[in-house]
């Protein structure tokens, strides 16, 4: 493990988490758009919820544990990324509404499948961890000056 290896595991995880809180952020933005892309049919959409889905970065799992069964060699982290951002595959809420313009012949409109209860859960996640891995990075920083300080 070398020297800045805690410091570029944090870094990593903060552009992660920031990532994360920005498409919460863009969820709870567009939690009312109701034309937000064209399907294969040529038709209006709502706006889709996407997740984030994060991986480590480095080894896999399995090499990990090879490495711990065989030779009892410890392996560290080399932080994470994000892995994919996906569709949320939930379908479409229809809300009653005649007097929208979306609205089909009976007077529903098709809204998008945001809950602002879970985006906002998941933006608090985000930010949480987001706060404790500033507080490794600290603690990382604080640890190489200290260790600046063993010659003097």
């Amino acid at each position: 493990m070398g020297m800045f290896d805690g410091i570029n595991i944090s870094g990593s995880a903060l552009t992660a988490n920031r990532f994360k809180m920005d498409v919460h952020a863009d969820n709870i933005a567009n939690q009312q758009t109701t034309r937000a892309q064209l399907n294969e049919a040529g038709e209006w959409e709502p706006y889709r919820r996407k997740i984030v889905t994060q991986a480590a970065k480095g080894e896999q799992f399995n090499q990990f544990l090879h490495k711990a069964i065989g030779k009892q060699n410890i392996s560290t982290g080399k932080g994470v990324s994000i892995h994919s951002v996906n569709d949320d595959p939930t379908p479409f809420e229809p809300v009653y509404n005649p007097d929208h313009p979306d609205a089909n012949d009976e007077g529903y409109v098709m809204m998008p499948n945001v809950d602002p209860l879970k985006e906002m859960m998941g933006m608090m996640t985000a930010s949480r961890a987001y706060e404790a891995n500033v507080t490794a990075l600290n603690a990382s920083k604080g640890i190489l000056m200290k260790s600046l300080e063993i010659g003097k």
